[in-house]
């Protein structure tokens, strides 16, 4: 038996312990005929460093994965990385600019060689800070969504997708980055209010037609009536005038009715050649939000694009992939003239109206807010400048580029997520998936059966390429030249592999394999036809430049980590997945897709349970961020409390998809709990206790052994029910309580003094069943513990619990009255001020004969633990007694001599009465609107609590006074 040191230090036993469990494979026993039990860890951002989330994420994971290794299954967690495709890009391409070095200068092979050797050099940052956690994963056969492996299941699954008629390309509206320039998902789009103005303009009637224009106010009273030769509208963009479709209104905003059908203008570019937009109706305007006319720009704005789409409006793009005002095209004279045949019912060819360019060449080349500057300028000088306001506005950020988001119209790739979708919808509502909490349901089928199509295309270098290749189509006039940069249609062909792509190819031209060139060059004017070039007429064909959304690779988590498309083992064994953990924040991105791809690929759910937690904030329940200065650094809080502390204190926490408010405090206060732990341990072995010799409880005579045997077959069931519930709060709450105050304050104390071998055994088997089942939730003090006996097995591998074992009822009906009895008596004594050494008489009134018989046998106990000199069986005759009831006896504590009595009474009603003066004074501001509904909510939640803290002491106080008499 190894003597503990005197203090807990965990840095020294964390890094010791998780080194011997990982290099000695415990993470993953070989356990090749037991059950098993799989779960697939969120995989974090190469990028990326531990969070508060994480920490909780994983902890959460940790906790039900060490469990299930203890009860003897084949436990498998899952790990590995998401290659982050902008958030590395990002990283690398600041590292190489340090250097003087652009992305653009050095192609595209040699940057994705730098990310390469950045992710060998400094891509495991977060997976080493996991082990700091203690997250007890599958190490050896760690992933990353760019490994060989996986990239073989990501192109298999996109040309999977594309031969069933689910992914498709298609030109629509995404969020545009123009720093990365790239589209971005929603997930990566932070929605900010700041000032911003809101333009009012004229647009002119054609022709300078008039109508009366008629105001009326809420009961149909005329308030205005004029005459006017244009229709007012309002934007805070005014750039986007320039790709204007038509201007909006209601269907039912009679202001408007004479003038519905006609064309205006707008009221920008060169007067010769402005644009006329006809004037429509459409249930996205509101007529009671400004003059209730819209301005449709259907390339630039997303609700502007669903009002596009319903009315067949053309779509024009007016920026490049930098948000400048593109300077591309043909002039701005023939773009517009063409846009008019448009509004006139000339048909032109979708690929015509892309290559319009309506941006007059004054404001070509200017950077967005540059063109914004003069457009408004320009317009104000004509006078159809109305008036301007200033406005808080909305406005979309890209929360890694920190630029404005621009709505644009590009080419890109879509998954047919309606089609997906609809067996990840019936899974859950049949039951197929458990959704934890239920209330989730409700948002898992409202984003489902309104899903849209899925932006799956990124235009960076570093990510899984698209296998796509394109060439010339035969059937199209331009078919000699050149597909590349939207010139010409293109025939698209998708494959796995090089060869079937030239064997497609070569089938579509007419021409052998070899007559084929892949050209894979990111240069403009790579591909294009070489017909009739004898004596060797061949076809280039051009590779898509755009690479996955990481999304799109993480939705295969569940399965390509285990191996598919290959039909290995694990895969057999290990899919579905049991469970997944993960923030309610990423339902929509990660777990909704992964149902999706889970069903279409593999036939059956990806896990059989989906479990949703909170948000971690801070102490006073606000989100954690940098700008505000709250977020916690869950390293820190390792350094200074240790990581079973901030494991522990997470669990307690989560409370099933509840926020969680992390106070330092409470992680400080379980690090005292692991000390509590710590220091009962050393006192069980100063009193030769050892390591119990079975897993069954030990026949024990003792009453006070009985019980204790009892309460952790109580603990233990309380302990199981909250797993299989997947209540966390709930299992941190039965052990702790358990091992705080009914092993460690009670019944270390009731055996003070009586080591005898029944006791030291029961002792052992106790204290083993605590280590036991609190090693899920803190594993590296219950493993120092554990082995500081000798052991045959390390912890990780134990069983779990099987006491073999019953609540001995008439065991636990005694010591719980003798806890309660003691409890009470000490009160009595803390509240009164009675010193520690002060050794009392103790009178029993109205005792059974059961209670009795109790207090005669446990006589000695009560004797040490309430510190008395006496028990009689008797009414105290005297006054100036305290008293306490218990069951049916009331006990009394005589005080003369022993305390002031005057002066204690007078303590107490002095303590209450300002306690209670302090609690009326708080339940007046709370019964107050003015406070409870403008205060912030943080400060009414803590006067609730200062209330409730208050009454709670003016309580005991009046208790204690009428205890005296």
């Amino acid at each position: 038996m190894a003597e503990l040191p005197k203090t807990f230090e965990p840095r020294a036993i964390e890094d010791r312990w998780y080194a011997h469990w990982e290099s000695t494979g415990l993470f993953r026993p070989h356990r090749p005929d037991a059950t098993p039990f799989t779960i697939v860890m969120p995989p974090p951002n190469v990028t990326g460093s531990l969070h508060i989330g994480h920490a909780l994420d994983n902890t959460l994971q940790d906790i039900l994965t060490r469990r299930e290794r203890m009860r003897g299954k084949d436990a498998l967690w899952v790990v590995g990385t998401d290659h982050a495709g902008i958030a590395t890009q990002m990283v690398v391409e600041r590292n190489l600019e340090s250097q003087g070095i652009k992305r653009a200068d050095i192609g595209r092979e040699a940057f994705l060689q730098h990310v390469w050797e950045w992710k060998a050099q400094s891509g495991g940052a977060i997976t080493r800070q996991l082990r700091r956690l203690g997250a007890s994963c599958d190490w050896a056969n760690e992933r990353f969504t760019m490994d060989e492996g996986f990239s073989k299941a990501v192109i298999k699954v996109f040309v999977e997708l594309y031969n069933r008629k689910l992914l498709y390309r298609a030109k629509r509206l995404v969020n545009w980055d123009p720093k990365f320039q790239t589209a971005i998902s929603d997930l990566e789009v932070e929605n900010r209010e700041v000032p911003g103005h809101m333009w009012h303009f004229k647009y002119p009637l054609e022709g300078g037609q008039t109508y009366t224009y008629v105001e009326k106010d809420a009961d149909g009273n005329v308030t205005l009536r004029e005459e006017r030769d244009y229709i007012s509208i309002a934007t805070t963009r005014p750039e986007t005038m320039l790709g204007d479709g038509a201007v909006a209104v209601h269907p039912d905003d009679e202001r408007y009715r004479p003038i519905v059908g006609k064309l205006c203008e707008i009221p920008v570019g060169p007067k010769e050649h402005r644009r006329l937009i006809p004037i429509i109706t459409d249930e996205h305007p509101d007529p009671n939000f400004g003059s209730g006319a819209v301005k449709i720009t259907g390339g630039h704005d997303l609700n502007d694009y669903g009002v596009a789409q319903r009315n067949g409006l053309p779509m024009y793009r007016l920026m490049d992939s930098t948000a400048h005002m593109r300077s591309d095209g043909p002039s701005y004279a023939a773009s517009a003239e063409r846009a008019q045949a448009m509004v006139r019912g000339e048909q032109v060819s979708p690929e015509e109206v892309d290559a319009l360019n309506l941006v007059p060449e004054a404001y070509r080349g200017l950077d967005r807010y540059d063109a914004r500057k003069q457009v408004v300028a320009d317009i104000d000088a004509e006078g159809l400048m109305l008036q301007v306001e200033d406005k808080m506005i909305m406005q979309p950020f890209g929360d890694r580029s920190g630029v404005v988001i621009e709505p644009m119209l590009t080419d890109q790739w879509y998954v047919d997520a309606e089609t997906l979708a609809k067996p990840a919808i019936e899974a859950v509502r049949s039951g197929n998936i458990a959704v934890v909490p239920e209330t989730w349901k409700k948002t898992w089928f409202n984003w489902l059966e309104n899903i849209q199509p899925w932006c799956v295309s990124r235009q960076l270098w570093w990510g899984h390429r698209i296998p796509a290749w394109y060439g010339p189509d035969k059937d199209d006039e331009s078919y000699r030249e050149i597909v590349q940069g939207g010139v010409g249609k293109a025939r698209v062909f998708v494959s796995e592999n090089e060869a079937d792509i030239r064997a497609e190819a070569a089938a579509y031209y007419g021409l052998a394999p070899d007559q084929i060139v892949l050209e894979d060059s990111d240069e403009a004017g790579a591909a294009g036809l070489r017909w009739l070039d004898e004596p060797n007429p061949s076809v280039v064909l051009w590779r898509d430049k755009d690479v996955l959304d990481t999304w799109f690779s993480s939705a295969l988590w569940p399965f390509a980590t285990l191996g598919w498309p290959d039909n290995t083992h694990d895969l057999q064994r290990h899919y579905p997945n049991d469970v997944l953990i993960s923030g309610f924040d990423i339902i929509f991105f990660w777990d909704a897709r992964m149902a999706m791809q889970g069903f279409e690929f593999m036939g059956e759910r990806p896990w059989k349970t989906l479990y949703l937690h909170g948000l971690v904030r801070d102490a006073k329940g606000q989100k954690m961020s940098k700008s505000k200065g709250n977020t916690v650094d869950p390293l820190g809080l390792i350094d200074q409390y240790g990581a079973d502390a901030l494991r522990f204190t997470l669990a307690a926490m989560e409370s099933q998809g509840r926020d969680i408010k992390l106070d330092e405090k409470r992680v400080e206060g379980y690090r005292n709990f692991a000390t509590k732990l710590w220091n009962a341990a050393r006192f069980l072995q100063m009193n030769g206790v050892g390591a119990s010799e079975s897993i069954a409880a030990p026949e024990a005579s003792l009453p006070v052994n009985r019980w204790i045997i009892g309460e952790v077959v109580e603990t233990l069931g309380k302990l199981d029910r909250a797993f299989d519930d997947l209540r966390f709060d709930d299992m941190a709450s039965a052990i702790y309580h358990f091992v705080w105050g009914t092993f460690c304050d009670w019944y270390v104390e009731l055996i003070k003094g009586a080591f005898d071998e029944e006791t030291k055994r029961v002792a052992a088997w106790a204290f083993d069943q605590i280590l036991v089942m609190l090693h899920p939730l803190m594993p590296f003090i219950t493993e120092e513990l554990w082995n500081a006996n000798e052991r045959p097995y390390e912890l990780i591998v134990a069983k779990w619990p099987a006491p073999e074992a019953s609540i001995d009822a008439d065991a636990k009906a005694e010591l719980d009255w003798l806890v309660r009895l003691v409890g009470e008596l000490r009160s009595a004594r803390t509240e009164l001020n009675v010193p520690p050494s002060a050794k009392l008489h103790l009178f029993a009134a109205d005792a059974s004969e059961a209670t009795a018989a109790r207090l005669d046998r446990q006589f000695a106990t009560l004797q040490r633990l309430a510190r008395l000199e006496s028990i009689q069986l008797s009414t105290f005759a005297g006054a100036g007694a305290a008293q306490v009831v218990v069951d049916e006896a009331t006990y009394a504590l005589p005080l003369e001599g022993v305390i002031d009595l005057a002066a204690e009474r007078d303590r107490l009603a002095k303590g209450a009465a300002a306690a209670e003066k302090e609690r009326d004074s708080l339940a007046v501001r709370l019964g107050n609107p003015n406070f409870t509904e403008r205060a912030k909510p943080e400060a009414v939640e803590k006067a609730r609590a200062d209330h409730d803290a208050k009454a709670a002491e003016a309580d005991r106080l009046r208790a204690a006074l009428e205890r005296l008499g």
